[in-house]
């Protein structure tokens, strides 16, 4: 079962980063560069629903929080390229 995890949270973080490159700029980004900013999104949407005292429970509620993680990645990255 350990297995199962591991596949999930590689499917959530490249459905993830597709929804965030989509919300973000209209397009997906690649299987690999989706992956990394689902991923990374994760970690950063966890941090922020932990700020905030939020919970998400089940996978859905992980996929959401992992979205807004990365729309907040691809927000901050959009930030610093144009300066």
């Amino acid at each position: 079962m350990e297995g199962l995890g591991f596949i999930w949270s590689v499917i959530i973080g490249v459905i993830a980063g597709a929804l965030a490159g989509w919300i973000m700029k209209g397009r997906g980004f690649g299987f690999l560069v989706n992956l990394l900013v689902g991923l990374v999104g994760s970690m950063l949407g966890g941090w922020i629903y932990s700020l905030l005292g939020i919970q998400s429970d089940g996978k859905f509620g992980i996929l959401v929080m992992s979205v807004l993680g990365a729309v907040v990645l691809l927000w901050i990255v959009s930030m610093l390229k144009r300066k």
